[in-house]
């Protein structure tokens, strides 16, 4: 539910693993790496353009791991939309306005039931 994450990633142990066509595959260990991850609100505010993707991070049962990340979010009080910029006759808007804590609210709700809350908000 942010608009980027920047994560600091542990140089020897991996764990951070992305969605792609249904499978879960491993985000390869890059020493000294700083890995910026699209957050659902830039996805909804870029109508689509940037897409945030589906991650998890699992555990290593032998080696300790230690990350570092930040997240970045607009006002919760605020109404995030796709931007006027890139909405006309050819390209509609893909997703509705929200209000930010209204999203993250819907967050915890929506990952409770194993669905996605930005789903939701697709016109």
């Amino acid at each position: 539910g942010t608009v980027l994450t920047l994560l600091m990633v542990d140089d020897s142990v991996g764990g951070l693993q992305v969605l792609r066509d249904g499978v879960w595959w491993d985000v390869p260990i890059v020493p000294h790496t700083l890995l910026v991850i699209i957050g659902d609100q830039t996805e909804i505010m870029s109508n689509g353009f940037f897409k945030s993707p589906v991650h998890r991070v699992v555990t290593n049962a032998k080696k300790e791991r230690l990350s570092v990340a930040l997240d970045y979010s607009v006002d919760h009080e605020r109404e995030i939309e796709p931007s006027a910029q890139l909405i006309d006759e050819k390209r509609p808007a893909l997703y509705m306005k929200v209000k930010v804590k209204d999203y993250i609210a819907g967050l915890y709700e929506h990952f409770s039931q194993g669905t996605m809350v930005i789903d939701t908000l697709q016109i």
